[in-house]
């Protein structure tokens, strides 16, 4: 009795702090130890999300406020053949404008740690961070609250935003064919045994989302700490005809790159237990002209 009461007492606390993060006004960073969560969550998994239809049917207006477009409230409304009387209910919303399309997009972003260093480096770019686990989520959301906060003047991290989804679902549900500039895949769950590497978020079929989501000329960036994992991302890669290895000199002269290795929670990680990091770039190049 006396655990379940101790355990009782940690969730009221860590659902008070986070409450409390989420007023208005709050410039503070949020603290990690009250959005723990497993570190692994199975994909194929019923999570009930929500996700859109079809892009352009996703609102972005809530992530990147900054950028919304006004446009007059009125809308003129269908013909009456087109939109029986009975089902107007059902009409489709039309989700208000932002004025550019996200580019950037961090898969399993973690606690965000790539996301905030991007953002400034890249403020001409929206980014955002696709986490599938529901506090991580929310810590994200907290932290770029808070840093826009502290950033009020400078306006820095408009730009960047987080959502909680399913990449391995529901990836084409939010980006248009070769939306996207920039897809990063850091230190990815390595799903060690051999019956979950179908979990694997580099597989044959995800490599083709990727590549659908990619303009000609984008580029996926992966790292890890697993040389296991890094062997099959480029078995993988190296066999999909959409996409070619970037070389060594020019994946190092890429300002990302050291980013990528350094600003990851589980980059610094790797980084304190002296580990070593794996590092592939992809290059999605153009569709054969058939």
């Amino acid at each position: 009795m006396g655990g379940d009461k101790i355990k009782k007492d940690r969730r009221q606390k860590r659902e008070d702090y986070r409450a409390a993060m989420r007023q208005e006004g709050i410039s503070e960073l949020p603290r990690k130890k009250f959005y723990r969560q497993r570190a692994h969550a199975n994909p194929f998994s019923d999570h009930q999300l929500i996700y859109p239809p079809h892009p352009d049917q996703m609102d972005w207006s809530s992530l990147y406020p900054d950028y919304v477009i006004d446009e007059p409230h009125h809308q003129e409304s269908p013909p009456s053949s087109e939109v029986p009387p009975d089902n107007s209910e059902l009409a489709p919303l039309k989700p208000k404008r932002i004025s550019k399309d996200v580019e950037v997009a961090d898969i399993g972003c973690g606690f965000g740690g790539l996301l905030v260093a991007l953002a400034p480096t890249m403020p001409d770019k929206l980014i955002l961070g696709l986490e599938i686990r529901v506090s991580v989520t929310q810590f994200v959301e907290d932290r770029i609250k808070a840093l826009r906060a502290q950033n009020q003047d400078a306006r820095l991290y408009r730009n960047v935003g987080v959502l909680r989804a399913n990449t391995m679902k529901f990836l084409p549900n939010f980006f248009r064919k070769g939306q996207l500039t920039k897809v990063f895949i850091c230190f990815p769950d390595p799903h060690f045994k051999a019956r979950k590497h179908k979990q694997r978020i580099v597989s044959t079929t995800l490599n083709s989302e990727y590549a659908y989501v990619l303009r000609p000329g984008g580029i996926v960036y992966t790292i890890t700490d697993v040389l296991d994992l890094h062997e099959w991302i480029v078995q993988h890669f190296d066999a999909h005809p959409s996409f070619e290895r970037i070389g060594e000199e020019e994946q190092e002269a890429d300002p990302c790159v050291g980013i990528m290795r350094t600003e990851t929670e589980e980059g610094k990680k790797v980084e304190r237990h002296k580990g070593q990091k794996y590092v592939a770039l992809y290059r999605r190049l153009e569709d054969p002209a058939w």
